[in-house]
């Protein structure tokens, strides 16, 4: 193997070490785990928070943080050369973040339980910092969506492996002569831990190595000029406005469904944890066959067309989680959700490269700009939940708050010029 393929390897390689936590911690186990081993109540700051309202908050907490260093850690990315040393470091700290969770066996340890999942949480999403920004280093721009797409894939093959593995763990703990699936749940949060730092390995050893440039300053504060850039571009063009309003408000509903979906069913409708884990690993595979339907559909019609028919189904899907009552109502709720899950979050993001200026002399500072409001989407909606949540005493009214973010983006995103997204590049 060539150095360069080496180095794709390993880039991808780090999508199949990484997105176990994105399946096992912050969607499927973890949230089922947290809300069976917290008090139902919890003191904290004064305030007499329910589990599942401190667990959202502990999202948006983790996200907030995030999205605040982001500009900084971009600046590091491009100007300090030690891109491979600070991916490292965050690597390191959230697989640690994933093994302290194995020592959150119960509400005389929730504190270790927050520390680790908001170390996991916010960890994860630095290292993609460092990991986004390899991508125009390994391959020109008409090899970029390919290698993107094979590290996607590989994230999915990966996660999906290891979440077999912890599901039949969990369910038959007697196999592997453990005592029950209580332990067998923190052993799967240990195992994502190593499966993390494990696999990351090959992305260390192959990637490029950190090479400082004597002639480039450091500046902490790039990333910020950055943001001011694609701010200052986006106020002034009425359709990338347009599109990252309705983006907003759409991904802080799809991103708050992906986080708190297993906290709803086992609040709200009495799921067992065993159960709950097999339909999300269902709606894993639903989703892969959403996202090639709605490419086809894009491809067809148009890319604004896909995406208001995805924001105008995860509409209904908020509507009917209000109303839903049983498992089995839950379980058509799901497929419809796997339908559109991946589906919205590719197009999003190849609309958006659609609608920003072709030529432009710097791209990077746009997809700053995009991340930055995701990860901004992901603290408005998980807080927007929590809030509710916790005020109303039911999860079925923060579900319709989340059904007003669909409605303002499907009003917002009429506004968009279907001639603004280039049909080809």
């Amino acid at each position: 193997m060539d150095k360069n393929k080496k180095a794709e390897f390993g880039w991808v390689m780090f999508d199949w070490a990484n997105s176990s936590y994105s399946l096992v911690i912050s969607t499927a186990i973890f949230p089922i785990y947290f809300l069976d081993n917290s008090p139902t109540s919890i003191s904290l700051l004064g305030l007499n928070l329910s589990n599942a309202s401190l667990y959202a908050f502990s999202v948006s907490f983790a996200y907030l943080f995030i999205s605040l260093l982001s500009p900084i850690l971009s600046g590091i990315a491009d100007y300090s050369g030690y891109r491979k040393l600070f991916m490292r470091i965050f690597t390191s700290l959230g697989s640690l973040g994933c093994m302290i969770l194995y020592f959150f066996d119960g509400p005389d340890t929730l504190w270790i339980g927050l520390s680790g999942f908001l170390m996991a949480t916010a960890c994860h999403a630095g290292s993609l910092v460092f990991y986004d920004s390899y991508l125009s280093h390994l391959v020109p721009p008409d090899r970029a969506d390919k290698l993107s797409a094979r590290g996607y894939a590989f994230g999915y093959i990966g996660s999906v492996i290891l979440m077999c593995l912890n599901i039949v763990m969990i369910q038959h703990p007697d196999w592997f002569g453990l005592s029950d699936g209580k332990y067998a749940a923190r052993l799967s949060f240990l195992s994502v831990g190593i499966w993390w730092i494990g696999f990351s390995q090959f992305a260390f050893l192959w990637l490029p190595k950190d090479q400082r440039d004597s002639q480039k300053k450091i500046n902490l504060f790039h990333g910020i000029g950055e943001l001011k850039k694609a701010w200052n571009f986006t106020r002034h063009d009425r359709d990338s406005k347009f599109y990252l309003s309705a983006y907003f408000f759409y991904s802080a509903g799809v991103q708050t469904v992906i986080y708190l979906a297993s906290s709803f069913a086992k609040k709200e409708l009495h799921f067992e944890s065993a159960e709950l884990i097999l339909v999300i690993l269902i709606l894993q595979l639903v989703a892969i066959i959403g996202a090639l339907v709605f490419a086809m559909i894009s491809r067809k019609t148009h890319n604004l067309i896909a995406l208001k028919i995805m924001i105008g189904i995860w509409a209904i899907i908020c509507v009917a989680a209000y109303f839903v009552n049983t498992q089995i109502q839950f379980y058509i709720l799901s497929a419809m959700v796997g339908m559109v899950l991946g589906g919205i979050q590719a197009i999003s993001r190849s609309t958006y490269s659609k609608i920003i200026p072709k030529n432009h002399p710097d791209t990077t500072c746009f997809f700053s700009f995009y991340d930055s409001i995701y990860y901004t989407s992901i603290v408005f909606g998980t807080f927007v939940f929590g809030f509710i949540n916790q005020y109303t005493g039911s999860m079925r009214s923060s579900v319709l708050a989340l059904f007003v973010f669909f409605l303002l983006a499907g009003i917002i995103i009429q506004k968009v010029n279907k001639s603004s997204v280039r049909l080809t590049d």
